[in-house]
């Protein structure tokens, strides 16, 4: 019987030879596409909430990295046009520094890994790094850094990434598959005593970070005894669209359903007292988000959150389409909450157990959207990045490459990235330069949307 072939080396050859065709020198070059970026932006939000389009607005505003954050579109299409070697893997699509935090596992164990999926879709691998690294510059720009101290920061991120792919593909795909970051005490204190703090101070408050805790920031007791969500007008506030027992049918029957049956069995100890809409993040202002309270047997909270999950920027801007392999047909077939939460899945470590998703929701509009699931802020938390020193956040950009490494080694395949990036710093370097010039392009499309809203072309509200 003949000796079974070794994909991993045939991977890793086919993607030096892909050396041959695109040079990984070449991935500095930066040419922008004719576009319209405010346009892009405008044409995202008509399908949001009008009232609050002002909000996503003045959020994008208040930096060229804000704008970066909620530009993903953009960058979508201008990606579309840089060349690609041709592997594709399960991407975030949306992997900016700020899209890495803490957060529980099914364990209870603080783990920090890449936390938002909202636009994942299986596309060209060189598209995530790329997010990564123009963020990275970015974010230095943001906290003042010098240029020579952005470029560190950002080729570090790609460096890691590179080299931590390479050791994953010294592993079993089982154990690539189990690997993971845990925050641990013994890490805290090997840190200079500046990250030390830092990274304490940030652990302390995620893990305090439950719905216990958020029982008593977000709700009142009523004079009936019945506890609500207090509005907070714009960022949460009630809404008249349907009854409870519409978002009882709508959201938690039908979300259960998608559940492992451990997590059904739990959730059924749960019932749905109180929802309302909220405003997230800086992309997401304006796309539908609901937050649910359930009280369980003895009173304690559950807050979910469920997310309007539309199409990936990737396949809507970035023009992706097909799948690169049969298994991740069911990520553009089955519905977009479907697609965020198993792309969740399969780029993280561990995910929420208690992530799941419903189809086609009949808004008031008569639009049918799908949304996904999930609890909302259990020992969430995230880096203020603008508390880092330079020499930190080329720590953290490096620990962030190394972490969407082990996402993209959950594609089959991906050796194929190892062997085309090798063991020298050409791929490093070449990022790095383009996402120099990105950052460059990205502030000029800042300055354009500030135009904008000064010319009254668009609204901004600020401070929101």
């Amino acid at each position: 019987m003949p000796a079974a072939p070794n994909t991993i080396a045939l991977d890793r050859a086919a993607g030096k030879a892909a050396r041959q065709m695109l040079p990984r020198t070449a991935h500095a070059e930066f040419r922008v596409p004719e576009r319209d970026a405010v346009g892009v932006i405008e044409e995202q939000d008509t399908a949001r909430e009008a009232e609050l389009v002002p909000v996503r607005i003045g959020r994008m505003l208040q930096s060229p990295f804000a704008f970066y954050r909620g530009s993903a579109a953009v960058m979508a299409g201008d990606l579309a046009a840089a060349p690609v070697t041709g592997h594709r893997v399960v991407t975030c699509g949306d992997a900016h520094v700020a899209n890495f935090g803490f957060y529980a596992s099914p364990e209870r164990q603080l783990v920090f890994d890449l936390n938002d999926f909202d636009e994942a879709f299986p596309a060209p691998w060189e598209w995530d790094i790329k997010r990564l690294a123009a963020s990275a510059w970015l974010n230095g720009r943001n906290n003042s850094h010098s240029e020579d101290q952005c470029r560190t920061a950002t080729a570090a991120a790609v460096q890691a990434y590179r080299e931590n792919l390479r050791r994953l593909y010294e592993m079993t795909a089982t154990e690539r598959y189990f690997h993971q970051v845990e925050v641990e005490p013994a890490t805290i204190a090997a840190l200079d005593a500046h990250t030390a703090r830092i990274v304490a101070r940030t652990v302390a408050k995620a893990r305090q970070r439950t719905s216990e805790q958020l029982l008593g920031k977000l709700t009142v007791t009523t004079i009936e005894g019945e506890t609500r969500i207090v509005d907070q007008p714009p960022v949460i506030r009630h809404a008249d669209a349907w009854d409870l027992e519409q978002v009882e049918s709508l959201y938690v029957r039908r979300y259960r359903d998608t559940l492992r049956a451990d997590t059904a069995v739990l959730l059924d100890q749960y019932r749905l007292v109180d929802y309302a809409l909220r405003i997230v993040g800086v992309g997401s202002v304006g796309t539908r988000c609901w937050i649910l309270l359930l009280l369980g047997p003895a009173g304690e909270p559950l807050f979910l959150q469920a997310k309007e999950a539309g199409h990936s920027v990737l396949e809507t801007h970035g023009k992706v389409t097909g799948t690169p392999r049969p298994v991740l047909e069911a990520l553009t077939t089955r519905g977009q909450g479907f697609r965020v939460v198993s792309a969740q899945r399969i780029l993280q470590a561990q995910s929420d157990p208690f992530l799941g998703w419903v189809a086609d929701v009949t808004g008031t509009d008569g639009r049918k959207r799908d949304f996904y699931i999930r609890q909302f802020r259990d020992m969430k938390g995230a880096f203020q990045l603008e508390e880092l020193t330079a020499g930190d956040t080329a720590r953290y950009a490096s620990l962030c490459g190394r972490l969407l490494a082990r996402a993209h080694a959950q594609s089959p395949g991906s050796a194929y990235i190892s062997g085309y990036l090798g063991s020298s710093d050409a791929f490093d370097q070449a990022v790095a330069t383009w996402a120099g010039r990105y950052a460059d392009q990205t502030e000029k499309d800042y300055e354009a949307l500030g135009l904008a809203v000064r010319s009254g072309r668009l609204a901004a509200e600020t401070g929101v």
